[in-house]
């Protein structure tokens, strides 16, 4: 790299690090100069511009299967620098992380200094092999150790970890990182629950875990021992095209009543709901997850009647029976943003399109605008205080438990 591309990549990673301390990413003078210390840029594959590195909200895929779907990438500043502020390190820290992408690992070393360390470990050996040579070439192969193993085990040589951070999409918490945490430890780990994603800060509370920040994200999903795969129902159209129904969990037992469902007349039902341009509504995605019966994503190919209305609907539905409903908008009243509803296919798409737009109305009347959800995780073995309303979701090595703001 040319002295003028390096003082290039120095100007945009000053001006993106204004723009993440402006939306509230970076929150603290150790992330501002780590951020602004390592060049992000050594560490995305070559050719990647400049421009596309240092962008807020945009990931670099770093590979991808055999299918084109990405399976590793340099994480978006904006979820990086968030996750680090979560983590809450400090001078002296050991730090895993988990899912070895280079600029993260370079950032926490930055932070925790000489007198800490970070263990970055990822089961790919194609990744940690590209991640290893590009941390020694800006200076912190002496303050990062790249493993290759399945982090979902406890990582040998080690005892206990001040924080650990997980890159990767996990949908439980392995056991291994429960206990490799030390006392008063945190662990920043991006949760899939019911197929919505949070990046949430846990420490221990007596025998359970209780989050103390939460960050709307997205992540490649793991690998290995934590490996979980959805469940999909593909639905042909009268032409033949598809539409994918994808279950993170709860799927329906019974497939075949989703039979010929694209070939029924289209029903609708609207909220009275609306939204604003710039306002954010992620947590309405997180409330379906939690109490729309039937929750799952949805997904389209080219040439069905919901690929050409693509931008009055968001990918998330529910299954109800026969039917299925899924999230749209139309233009509000006045011009003012959009109104949220409901169109629905099946014989009974009417009650499954009015079964969204109670729990659309229902986020708005008691979620919308208020704190965020504390989460908890109760690893199997432990009793569960699950209040009235509390949204709770099984997993294999315990119970998560979102509990929304009264």
């Amino acid at each position: 790299m040319t002295d003028e591309t390096a003082d290039q990549a120095g100007v945009l990673r000053d001006k993106l690090a204004d723009e993440l301390a402006a939306a509230g990413y970076i929150t603290s003078a150790e992330v501002d100069r780590a951020f602004r210390t390592v060049p992000r840029h050594a560490f995305v594959p070559a050719g990647t511009p400049l421009e596309v590195t240092y962008r807020l909200d945009e990931a670099v895929v770093t590979k991808r299967d055999e299918n084109g779907i990405a399976i590793s990438s340099i994480s978006a500043a904006f979820v990086q620098t968030a996750m680090l502020e979560q983590a809450e390190l400090k001078s002296g820290m050991i730090v895993l992380e988990i899912g070895a992408g280079g600029p993260n690992a370079a950032m926490a070393a930055e932070i925790v200094g000489p007198e800490g360390h970070v263990v970055s470990a990822d089961i790919d050996p194609e990744v940690t092999n590209r991640a290893k040579p590009s941390l020694e070439a800006t200076g912190y192969g002496d303050r990062v150790t790249v493993l290759t193993a399945d982090a979902g085990h406890e990582i040998p040589g080690y005892d206990k970890f001040n924080a650990t951070i997980v890159t990767v999409g996990a949908w439980d918490l392995a056991p291994a990182w429960r206990n490799q945490l030390a006392e008063g430890g945190t662990l920043v780990v991006p949760l899939r629950m019911n197929g919505v994603s949070r990046s949430i800060a846990f420490r221990r509370v007596n025998d359970h875990l209780v989050s103390t920040s939460s960050v709307v994200c997205g992540f490649v999903a793991m690998q290995g021992v934590g490996e979980h795969i959805d469940r999909e129902f593909r639905l042909p159209d009268p032409n033949g095209h598809i539409v994918t129904l994808r279950f993170d969990d709860g799927a329906p037992d019974n497939p075949a009543l989703l039979d010929g469902v694209l070939a029924s007349e289209r029903s609708e039902a609207w909220s009275g709901v609306t939204v604003g341009g710039s306002e954010s509504f992620a947590d309405l995605h997180l409330w379906f997850a939690s109490y729309l019966p039937g929750f799952c994503k949805l997904a389209v190919e080219e040439g069905t009647e919901l690929a050409q209305e693509r931008k009055t609907w968001f990918p998330f539905a529910g299954v109800r029976g026969d039917s299925f409903a899924y999230l749209s908008v139309r233009p509000a009243p006045g011009g003012s943003g959009v109104e949220f509803g409901a169109r629905a296919y099946g014989a009974h798409g009417q009650e499954a399109a009015a079964a969204m737009v109670e729990q659309i109305q229902a986020w708005d009347e008691r979620a919308r605008n208020r704190a965020e959800p504390t989460f908890a995780y109760w690893p199997t073995g432990t009793t569960p205080v699950i209040s009235e309303g509390t949204a709770t979701f099984t997993k294999t090595h315990g119970l998560v438990t979102i509990s929304w703001p009264a």
